[in-house]
This record gives C-alpha cells, sequence and structure tokens, in this order.
C-alpha cells in the first residue's frame, strides 16, 4: 500500500500557444507509482487519476473523442460546460458526476469566475486512438502521434 496526500503533489501546468487551452494538473496515480501513459500492461495502474483545475475562461483540450478509453469526472468547485461533438452544453457544477464513454466527444470549458477544480479518473488501455471532431486529426496511442487522416481503399499499396 502506498499513500500520498494530494497537498504534496507538484502541479503539472500547461497552456496552448494562443492561450484557449489551460491546465493545472496533480498527477495523483502517477504519485502512488502508477506509470505515464502505461495500464497494467506496461507495469502501471489499470487507472489514472489526476485532480485538475481549470481557470476561468479556458477550455481543457479541444473536442476529442477516445476510441477505447472511458473517463469519469467528480467536480468539487466552480462551474462549467461540458460540450459534445452536437454542441450541446451540459453544465457542471460542484457535487457533479460525469462519465465518458468511448466514442463520447467531450470538452471542458470553465464558464464562472473561478477555477473549475475536478478529479479525472480514465482507464488505461495498450491502444487508443483519439478523434479530434472539428480537425479531422487523430491521436495514435500508444506510438503518441498526431496524424491527419484521409480515407484510402483498405487494400491500397497491399497488393
Amino acid at each position: 500500500m502506498k499513500k500520498i496526500n494530494a497537498s504534496d503533489i507538484p502541479r503539472a501546468d500547461f497552456k496552448s500557444p494562443k492561450g484557449i487551452f489551460e491546465l493545472k494538473r496533480q498527477h495523483l496515480s502517477l504519485a502512488l507509482g502508477g506509470v505515464k501513459d502505461q495500464g497494467t500492461f506496461g507495469g502501471g495502474h489499470p487507472f489514472d487519476v489526476e485532480l485538475s483545475e481549470l481557470p476561468p475562461g479556458k477550455k481543457n483540450y479541444p473536442l476529442h473523442a477516445h476510441a477505447a478509453q472511458w473517463e469519469y469526472y467528480i467536480f468539487l468547485s466552480g462551474s462549467g460546460v461540458m460540450w459534445n461533438e452536437s454542441d450541446e452544453p451540459t453544465e457542471v457544477i460542484a457535487g457533479d458526476h460525469l462519465i465518458c464513454p468511448p466514442g463520447d466527444a467531450h470538452q471542458l470549458e470553465n464558464t464562472g469566475d473561478t477555477p473549475l477544480q475536478y478529479f479525472v479518473i480514465a482507464d488505461h488501455h495498450p491502444a487508443d486512438v483519439t478523434r479530434y471532431p472539428k480537425t479531422g486529426k487523430r491521436h495514435i496511442k500508444p506510438e503518441f502521434r498526431v496524424v491527419q487522416t484521409e480515407d484510402v481503399d483498405y487494400f491500397e499499396g497491399e497488393e
């Protein structure tokens, strides 16, 4: 057994080049001995847990959908909106729980005046493809490549 306290875990902050996306995260499962982006297949935990803080007016990531990964959100403070592929907002406040199964596009935006704090718990898979509906990009894991895709015939270049 290993125990940590969130107040002892350093924050990993990131901001996109134009500042639309910004997030402050504490990687709790890594502090408990998990391996980044590796589930039990790679010596890590079967899930990843982060304590996240989204500043007012910011979005966490571009709208995206995972092919294999589930994400479970537990909102602690603040208010915001979880967007879906149909641009239909789902309002979230402290005490709300939200789950995004594989295939459901999602993006979190802080629409309040205070930081939106939440836990996100994600399961791990040996491979996942994240689809970005607005740009057609794909993030391929475990290669960790972001690619633009175009449709081709299945056998093109194979025979």
